[in-house]
């Protein structure tokens, strides 16, 4: 049986890979160009999930977990050859971010009951983030490359915590009230910029609605979208 490849050996491949003698392609990658390679590979890791949950199946996930610490340790590497930092640092820098994380796990900690865990580690990370140049602002710092489901219910979950933005609805029935207000005054002969806006506003109500009921909006649609396949394109059944 041949000898299983370690992560020092998967290392020494994209160094390879990126070398003069190596491939062509991955040669001229940059940090840039490979941010649809991470999306993809991170939204195909998701379905590997979806798959294994519904088969048992394994065989795909550690495939696509494979993709994605190819994506790491290319970065990683990129960022040797610019000087920037290394692999090891990147292992280094999260195993100090777990242990400081979780202190009640690591070192000796009052923090045991769920509330007072986290309570705690929301401090640790409002204190890391102390004097960075690139977060603008709490509700900046989450980025815009998120899909925009995802991205609407932590703006709206931060902008609750940080500035009382869920005293605008009484409760679940008045957002939803406030959104079936919207769709009854939306007009589709209005001209396209009001009518983006009242749609913009709908799904954002949506999205709070969703929040309330700690449900992602992101997986409700996706799950909804499987269902109108399903209904026009029903799956033999075995």
């Amino acid at each position: 049986m041949d000898r299983q490849y370690s992560i020092e050996d998967f290392i020494r491949i994209v160094e390879t890979l990126r070398s003069e003698e190596g491939c062509s392609w991955d040669r001229v990658q940059t940090h840039a160009s490979l941010k649809p390679c991470m999306m993809e590979e991170a939204a195909e890791l998701v379905a590997s999930i979806r798959i294994y949950d519904k088969t048992g199946d394994a065989e795909n996930m550690r495939e696509e977990l494979g993709d994605i610490l190819l994506q790491v340790v290319m970065h990683s590497q990129i960022a040797k050859e610019e000087g920037l930092f290394t692999l090891e640092d990147v292992i280094d820098e999260i195993s100090r971010k777990m242990i400081r994380r979780h202190p009640h796990v690591f070192v000796r900690s009052e923090a045991k009951d769920e509330e007072s865990i986290r309570s705690s580690w929301e401090e640790i990370k409002k204190k890391e983030k102390e004097g960075k140049a690139w977060i603008e602002s709490p509700l900046r710092e989450i980025p815009m490359e998120l899909p925009a489901l995802t991205r609407a219910s932590k703006v709206l979950k931060k902008a609750d915590k940080l500035y009382g933005a869920g005293d605008d609805y009484a409760s679940n029935v008045s957002a939803l009230e406030d959104a079936v207000k919207k769709i009854a005054e939306f007009q589709p002969e209005k001209e396209n910029n009001e009518a983006e806006k009242v749609i913009g506003d709908m799904l954002i109500n949506i999205c709070d609605i969703a929040g309330r009921f700690k449900a992602s909006g992101e997986q409700i649609l996706t799950d909804r979208i499987e269902d109108i396949i399903d209904k026009y394109e029903p799956r033999e059944k075995p």
